[in-house]
């Protein structure tokens, strides 16, 4: 990796550090790319190279993941919790909660009131939101797809007899 990548990939992390440590505050580009030292375009593309998504859909996740906690462990109502994680409007943090996590915030709270037997390690894992919720999963492919067995490779045929 070149010295400027990874330049560049140190200064995605702090701006996305920034972004973490402040995610209930408005998103400001500007501040951002000013992290970075690089402009708000600049900023906008390199963050979604380097991350795969944008800065805003980025805090979105951050913000529901806090969010998912927050559900899970305490009794706040949906409303306070909406604020709580610098959502402006309960329906826009529904409907973001909803197309992330693929279920209303209040379904759930209800879904997680009930203990899981299940290590704590695991749910970590599982709380995670994932960009790709909602979505059906693709199948992997086969590794000989493409490829003929080794089975189906004949041996030369016999001469014919003259």
């Amino acid at each position: 990796m070149s010295r400027a990548v990874e330049e560049s990939n140190r200064a995605m992390l702090r701006a996305r550090d920034a972004m973490d440590r402040a995610y209930a505050q408005p998103l400001d580009i500007p501040a951002l790319a000013r992290i970075a030292h690089v402009s708000e375009a600049h900023f906008i593309r390199t963050f979604r190279a380097t991350f795969g998504e944008t800065p805003h859909r980025y805090l979105q996740r951050r913000r529901v993941e806090r969010a998912m906690y927050l559900l899970a462990r305490t009794g706040e109502p949906v409303t306070e919790i909406c604020h709580l994680v610098g959502f402006g409007s309960l329906g826009t943090f529904s409907r973001t909660f909803h197309g992330i996590v693929g279920e209303s915030p209040s379904a759930y709270r209800r879904r997680k009131a009930a203990p899981a037997d299940v290590p704590s390690c695991f749910t970590k894992a599982w709380m995670r939101p994932s960009s790709t919720a909602g979505k059906p999963a693709t199948a992997a492919k086969p590794a000989t797809e493409g490829k003929k067995p080794a089975a189906a490779v004949s041996a030369p045929a016999p001469a014919a007899a003259p």
